[in-house]
């Protein structure tokens, strides 16, 4: 099940979000920051903010047998000047013990619904162009590169965008 994230659930969104990172950005970000600086305890606060001030529609998977949170994402209104009329997939995470059980896939559709219930005219991720798990799930869910890059400030890398229309 798919819901609106809480200010209960921050200290799990952290947890996911660090061990995703750690996971799937190992071989990519330097170990200092996944290990040292990349705590659940830091990112628990920015989690906070981001759901009482309503930063990203954050949402979570909730699991409908045992009620435990396994992923989580953040959506809205695209902000690339040129794609006016395109909801992004901001980030998503899923705990990297729940990998392949179909969380992702099934968030990645919550988030096309809720783009096509307010007619946007397609969907926009920025993905680490290292990131070849992420290329390949977001390939897997035909979405096709459009040729924009970006420089992710935090890390120095470089993002690739990836679209879908409608």
């Amino acid at each position: 099940m798919i819901r609106e994230a809480k200010i209960s659930d921050a200290a799990r969104i952290a947890a996911i979000e660090v061990a995703s990172c750690r996971f799937a950005y190992k071989d990519i970000v330097p170990e200092k920051y996944l290990f040292e600086d990349l705590t659940a305890e830091s990112r628990i606060p920015s989690i906070e903010r981001w759901i009482s001030e309503k930063l990203f529609e954050l949402y979570v998977y909730e699991d409908p047998d045992t009620g435990a949170v396994n992923g989580m994402m953040g959506i809205g209104r695209c902000e690339d000047e040129d794609k006016e009329n395109a909801f992004e997939l901001h980030f998503i995470y899923v705990d990297p013990d729940h990998l392949r059980a179909g969380i992702g896939s099934d968030m990645l559709r919550f988030f096309e619904q809720k783009g096509k219930e307010r007619d946007f005219e397609e969907f926009v991720i920025w993905v680490l162009e290292e990131n070849m798990l992420g290329k390949s799930f977001y390939e897997k869910h035909n979405y096709a590169l459009d040729g924009k890059e970006k420089i992710f400030r935090r890390w120095n890398k470089r993002e690739i965008r990836y679209v879908k229309g409608i």
